[in-house]
């Protein structure tokens, strides 16, 4: 049938639900963390993952996120927030369906049937940065949404290390900077706008620009440019910014 990635942290559940699709002919990968379940995508690519929200490492709307930056793999997520809000925000964050805890074994095994049948002619795309998958930019990629290191000419930034090196020195950023400069870095060539940073860096639908302009100073520093003279970092009035590799 299907190769599954299933994305739940409670062994006995996984146990359950592995046994349920298993019976229905599909075989089963598992991770019970979201990092494990990204590198799984790009190590192994399922035709489907079931994605539980609840993880211990990451909040499952941000793995949905980054799975959207990376891959069209179809996304059922598994969910116990059942308010119209909440199955709107997983929507738009790229799901392709979802199912309200708790759920039968049927119920689950039905939803992906028709998951599958709904996308089967949509393809698994890797994410590299300069280039979007086919049909156009993902929405909702988030920090790190790439899981291979970026290089954007001497600036490498490996967002699964969470390290970024310019030149080959390590520059000590913090993690707010660091998820503003990943995340530049795997739109490296595109106009970026405010309202993306705040959906996708800050995740709120409002910050001061004072706040984003503080950080984009604060990298601009640690890349050894400034906003009069940018080598990386180039303001496009009106527009946002955008990561380039110097001339």
């Amino acid at each position: 049938m299907a190769s599954v990635l299933l994305v739940e942290d409670d062994p006995v559940i996984r146990s359950a639900l592995i046994e349920v699709l298993s019976a229905h002919g599909h075989v089963v990968h598992s991770a019970s963390q979201g990092f494990e379940a990204l590198r799984e995508v790009t190590q192994r690519p399922p035709d489907v993952v079931v994605l539980d929200l609840g993880l211990p490492d990451l909040d499952g709307t941000d793995v949905l996120r980054m799975l959207r930056g990376i891959s069209q793999v179809p996304v059922l997520v598994a969910t116990a927030r059942d308010d119209d809000a909440e199955v709107i925000k997983l929507l738009n964050a790229g799901a392709d369906d979802y199912l309200v805890k708790p759920f039968s074994g049927g119920q689950l095994a039905a939803r992906l049937g028709a998951v599958l049948r709904r996308t089967s002619q949509r393809g698994t795309v890797p994410y590299t940065a300069g280039s979007e998958p086919a049909g156009g930019p993902q929405t909702g990629a988030v920090p790190a949404a790439a899981l291979r290191a970026v290089q954007v000419g001497e600036l490498v930034v490996d967002p699964l290390a969470r390290t970024a090196h310019l030149a080959g020195q390590e520059l000590r950023l913090t993690r707010r900077e660091f998820d503003l400069l990943a995340y530049l870095a795997t739109h490296a060539d595109q106009v970026v706008s405010r309202r993306q940073l705040l959906a996708d860096v800050w995740r709120q639908p409002y910050v001061e620009d004072q706040t984003i302009d503080v950080h984009l100073s604060a990298l601009r520093r640690k890349l050894g440019e400034r906003a009069a003279q940018p080598r990386y970092l180039h303001t496009v009035r009106g527009i946002g910014i955008k990561l380039v590799a110097p001339r």
